[in-house]
């Protein structure tokens, strides 16, 4: 790949498999006869892959088409999605904002509609933020429930692949050729607790437009949300330290990226044992209110989508996923959707329910939709 500054999503146009569902697939989930280079130049000169990444075998194997693999931020540590190298995706349907990161290229393939569903992976929110950057679906399912064997970095405690379409309908079309059950669309939703946690104007939008379908959620509170989050950013910086360290021996890592990869040095002991100990508290926390209130719900993002402009500055996207980061930690299945626009951006909902509770998140999903068509 030579350096590109712009992309329409894709590093790598083919075609594998027939089927009625096409899809493509982020460019760090391995491929057979493919480089899996996960838009970074140390990655340039990888060899193909052998064989292809269990989901995408499985996919190929329920009539589903692949029609190549898509770029993302580098070695999927960012979350704005942009990369001067693989290219940055032009978000379809906002271009002057962000795609989201760090699985850019699958959100832009299926929001201009060029295939139906798309594969990303997910360890602090990078398949829900570029959806609802995007203005998208996006789906990380619960920890473990769809195997990473063939998935870039080989070893995590926090990632996940995930799926993005444009509808429920295909969700649960891919969920089930996945062997992930979605039962009978629900004709009522179960109880849902709300957490105001981002901008009072993206918390009003998203109580307002539940508010015009007649759903009234219940205010509910996860005292750990900011620690869970700063929890996993602990986790993930540990973890990349260990599986992308080898690639800093010179100058193919950006600056930027390089410099995250190397804070990962200074975790120790003691801040691991204590990102693990808010890992158990948290994740029982969230356990205990999804017994209450089966279905949880909050902004995807605390603040709107920054411009590609905007995002030029890494302190103003610090914080963009303090939201989606938690439930990586606690592992549980989270789902944003498109509800709305402010000044012109795109404000998600996220849905979060219990452990292998993947199906209720699409059942909610069409319900929602559903709703607001009338």
């Amino acid at each position: 790949m030579q350096p590109v500054t712009e992309s329409n999503g894709y590093v790598e146009r083919f075609t594998l498999g027939e089927g009625d569902l096409c899809f493509a697939v982020k460019d760090t989930l391995d491929i057979a006869g493919y480089p899996t280079r996960a838009g970074c130049p140390a990655l340039a000169a990888s060899p193909a892959a052998e064989q292809h990444a269990d989901v995408v075998a499985t996919l190929l194997g329920q009539d589903c088409v692949l029609t190549g693999k898509t770029t993302l931020h580098e070695l999927a540590f960012g979350v704005t999605g942009i990369n001067p190298w693989s290219g940055t995706p032009v978000n379809p349907r906002f271009p002057d904002l962000i795609p989201g990161g760090s699985s850019s290229g699958s959100a832009a393939v299926v929001a201009s509609g060029e295939v139906d569903f798309a594969l990303g992976t997910d360890t602090g929110g990078s398949v829900r933020m570029p959806a609802a950057c995007c203005g998208i679906l996006g789906l990380k399912p619960t920890y473990g429930r769809l195997s990473r064997a063939g998935v870039m970095p080989a070893h995590s405690s926090l990632d996940c692949v995930g799926i993005f379409a444009r509808s429920s309908s295909v969700l649960r079309q891919v969920l089930t050729r996945l062997a992930i059950p979605v039962n009978a669309p629900l004709t009522t939703l179960p109880a849902i607790g709300f957490i105001p946690a981002a901008t009072v104007e993206i918390d009003s939008l998203l109580l307002n437009a539940l508010a015009q379908i007649d759903l009234r959620p219940q205010q509910v509170d996860l005292p750990l949300l900011g620690d869970a989050h700063r929890a996993g950013l602990t986790v993930i910086s540990h973890e990349n330290w260990q599986a992308f360290s080898p690639l800093l021996s010179d100058d193919r890592v950006s600056a930027d990226v390089a410099t995250r990869i190397r804070a990962g040095a200074s975790i120790d002991t003691d801040a691991l044992k204590s990102a693990e100990d808010i890992r158990r508290i948290f994740t029982a926390q969230v356990d205990a209110q999804l017994a209450n209130t089966p279905l949880l719900a909050l902004a995807t993002l605390p603040e709107l989508p920054p411009t590609l402009d905007e995002a030029q500055d890494p302190l103003t996207v610090v914080n963009l996923t303090r939201l989606v980061r938690p439930f990586n930690l606690s592992g549980h299945p989270a789902l944003t959707l498109p509800m709305g626009e402010l000044q012109g951006r795109p404000v998600a909902l996220q849905l979060v329910a219990a452990k292998g509770e993947e199906g209720l998140l699409v059942q909610a999903a069409e319900w929602l939709a559903e709703r607001r068509r009338r």
